[in-house]
Parts: C-alpha cells; structure tokens; sequence
C-alpha cells in the first residue's frame, strides 16, 4: 500500500471520527444540567441494594458488567496483539542504541534521583492498591487504581535507566497478572450460575455498607480488574520500550 492510499484512508477515517465526536459532543447536556431519571434511580436504589457508596462502582462491575467484561477483554486483546505485532524478528537483536554524539558525556542519574524514584515507586503502588481496594467507597476502582500500579514502572524508567526496568522488571509475574485479571472476571462471573441465577449475578454477601468489602461480588471484580489493567498496561510499556532502546536490525 503506498503512502499516498494510506494518508487517503487516514484521511476518511479521521473525518468519520471528527464528525461522530462532533455529534455526540452537541448531544452532551450543560454544565449543571439537571441529571436524568435513570441516574436519580440509580443514585437512591445502588447504596440500598449493593450496600456501597461509590454508584459508579455498583454500575460498573454490577448492573452494567457484561459491558464492563467486554471492555477488560478489548484491553486483553490489545496487549496480546501489541505484543505479538512488536516481538523481536529473525534479523533484530537486542543491542543498546549507539548515541549520535559520540564525543557527548551523558552523566548517569544521580543516586538522588534513584532514591527519589524508587520512593515515587513506592507510593504510586501503595496509591494503586488503595484506589482498587476502595472502588465501593470512593472513586477509584479496578481500572484506575490498575492504570496507577502500571505507572509505578514508568517512574523507576524515568529515574533510573532501561537496563534497571529490564533487570528487575518481573515479566512472568506482570504476564500472570495480565491474564488471571481477565479469566478472573469469567469466574466471578460464573458464581451466579452455580448459585442458579444469571451469570455475573451478584450471589455473594453483601456485607455492612462503608467497609471496603462490601457490594458482593464488587469488590472482587475490582480486585481481578485491577489486576489485568495494571499487567496489561505494564506489559505495554516494556514493549514499547524494547522498540525504542535495544531492538536494532541485524547487519548483514
């Protein structure tokens, strides 16, 4: 395909995309509108029947989960196609980038900067676990606190080197992850059949209203969810970083 075919087809599609989010955009009601009858429902019937205090949550992971197990799988999928898309080939080596500036000193990071990333790590993960485990009482929930574990990795990049990442980055554990956050979901899911309801039906304890487990089955969606959202994401970058940092074309 050349060049020119391909810019025509960027082309078309971004005007496609320009003009559905130009449409839904003019849809969107005002700053302050009044909400509407299906959010005002939710709002009263969610703390009473899933005993939690975040409604998103209860919409997310509950009324709305089959939605929310489609959107984890995409994510899956991305990560599976990204990694497979980007994976070293027959004539590529992992070799360290030659600077272009030969006769240039790059100074390495400081042990302060080490520390203070190392520290930075350290509390993005405490962070993360924190906005998993209280998706039912505040804002938070599986897919960001998820997105929050993954960045703890960026940070120990940006304030030390690659070869660090690489050396100390657990890819068994983040591939683990990654997967048992997706099928977690399917299991989850499948309670409400062996309980004789419908799949993803919330069968378990409820539990006291205010304590972060409770909402049933909640709670442990927003467990596995994190999971697969901060394995996925944390795969990426590596891969990412590979393409950028020591995968060069073998001389032949």
């Amino acid at each position: 395909m050349s060049r020119r075919v391909r810019l025509m087809l960027f082309a078309v599609a971004a005007a496609g995309l320009a003009a559905t989010l130009g449409v839904g955009l003019a849809g969107l009601p005002s700053f302050g509108a009044q909400i509407t009858d299906y959010a005002r429902m939710l709002n009263e019937m969610a703390p009473r029947q899933r005993h939690v205090t975040d409604v998103v949550s209860a919409i997310t992971f509950d009324y709305r989960g089959i939605d929310t197990l489609f959107e984890e799988f995409i994510l899956l999928a991305a990560v599976a196609g990204i990694s497979v898309l980007l994976r070293p080939l027959s004539d590529e080596i992992r070799q360290l980038p030659r600077d272009k500036a030969p006769e240039r000193s790059i100074p390495p990071p400081s042990p302060a900067v080490w520390l203070l990333a190392a520290f930075l790590s350290s509390l993005l993960v405490l962070t993360g676990l924190e906005t998993v485990t209280h998706g039912t009482l505040t804002p938070g929930g599986g897919f960001q606190g998820g997105v929050i574990l993954a960045s703890a990795l960026y940070v120990v990049y940006l304030g030390t080197n690659y070869v660090t990442v690489e050396r100390f980055q657990p890819d068994a554990l983040l591939e683990a992850s990654d997967g048992v956050g997706a099928s977690g979901y399917i299991l989850i899911g499948l309670l409400g059949l062996l309980a004789g309801a419908h799949f993803l039906s919330n069968v378990v304890g409820l539990g006291a209203t205010g304590s972060p487990i409770s909402g049933g089955t909640i709670p442990l969606l927003n467990l596995v969810v994190g999971a697969e959202v901060a394995g996925g994401f944390a795969i990426l970058a590596s891969e990412f970083l590979d393409q950028t940092a020591v995968i060069r074309t073998r001389r032949r």
